[in-house]
């Protein structure tokens, strides 16, 4: 049974790097400073599963990238909340945890800028073949540099698939640079919100046609999966580029490599892989038209902070009997009469 004095928050032992350093500066800990009833300890190992043994004495779990599942969830006892550092739950089986009373939350608005500040950073290295230039800088080719004439994002037009929070700060980032009016594909957004957002919606084929660039944004499931293949991929311009930062699966690896080594496009930026974390060069290493990063484009002591923050005061939050604002994944969890009775029982100051 819970000590009614204390809120026990687990976090996953891959906050840590293999050497024992912190992943980043600050993960949630500066946010539960002044309140001395939470007791946060990591786990003693990394599961690529959280186990159901491991959160035995955990009311929060502040989640990296382990899975959360039915085994997880075996004997849930007093684990009330779920926060990812991060803003994908694609490894979160959320059915499991809404039937186990246990609230999911992701930290939202967290990941908009430094994502987005990225795929700016890629676009500009994209179109001014900022690697094949470095190449021949530290090859001696010096006569060789105009093969690689570039292009100004100037009078260029985006399409983003999906338009949430990164994919409308990567639209205001790029406010500046005098393109054409974006594009997105996103069925579930009310298009009066696209009009304000100054955003014309289009079906994803369309997309794929006009736009320039093609920056993929949208979470990753059983609809968006694949969502991107070889169809999707021949309507592209052949001086196009795809960027994707949103999560391997949603474009067929195999379908974008084809295209890219036949030079149907002009190029490719990826985060993100089916196969992640990976020990092997992916089957992209051999281009020179891929610029790749190991699902970490995007990461920054910015990030970090932010992730933690907000992950954390949703824990936070629900120790102390209020409801977060922002980022439940299965807000219904709510209305449990299971949920409400574990929660008026582990807040603090009952």
């Amino acid at each position: 049974m819970a000590n009614p004095n204390q809120f026990r928050v687990a976090r996953t032992a891959d906050v840590f790097q293999d050497d024992g350093r912190m992943k980043g500066k600050d993960q949630a800990l500066t946010v539960f400073d002044s309140h001395m009833h939470i007791e946060c300890f990591t786990f003693e190992e990394h599961l690529p599963h959280i186990s159901a043994e491991q959160i035995q004495d955990a009311q929060g779990i502040l989640v990296w990238s382990p899975w959360v599942d039915k085994q997880t969830l075996a004997t849930p006892n007093d684990l009330l909340v779920v926060s990812r550092l991060g803003v994908g739950y694609d490894k979160v089986d959320v059915d499991a945890c809404t039937q186990s009373d246990v609230a999911v939350f992701i930290a939202v608005g967290a990941v908009d800028r430094p994502m987005a500040e990225a795929t700016v950073g890629w676009m500009i290295a994209l179109a001014h073949h900022v690697l094949a230039k470095d190449r021949l800088s530290r090859n001696g080719q010096w006569s060789e540099s105009f093969n690689y004439i570039g292009k100004e994002l100037r009078d260029r037009t985006l399409g983003t698939v999906g338009l949430g929070g990164i994919a409308r700060e990567l639209i205001r980032l790029l406010g500046s640079f005098k393109m054409n009016k974006p594009l997105a594909f996103d069925p579930f957004l009310d298009p009066q919100v696209a009009q304000e957002l100054g955003v014309e919606l289009v079906e994803l084929d369309e997309l794929m046609k006009r736009a320039d660039f093609v920056s993929v944004h949208c979470p990753l499931s059983d609809q968006t999966r694949g969502l991107i293949g070889s169809s999707q991929l021949e309507l592209m311009q052949p001086h196009a580029y795809l960027i994707n930062t949103a999560r391997g699966g949603i474009v067929d690896e195999q379908a974008l490599y084809d295209a890219l080594k036949s030079n149907q496009i002009a190029g490719a930026a990826i985060d993100t892989f089916v196969d992640e974390p990976f020990t092997q060069p992916p089957i992209f290493s051999d281009l020179e038209n891929v610029l790749m990063a190991p699902h970490a484009i995007g990461v920054t002591d910015e990030l970090m902070r932010d992730l933690g923050n907000a992950a954390g005061q949703a824990i936070l939050d629900l120790s102390l009997g209020r409801r977060p604002s922002k980022g439940a994944v299965n807000p219904e969890v709510f209305d449990r009469p299971g949920f409400q009775e574990k929660w008026c029982r582990l807040r603090v100051g009952n």
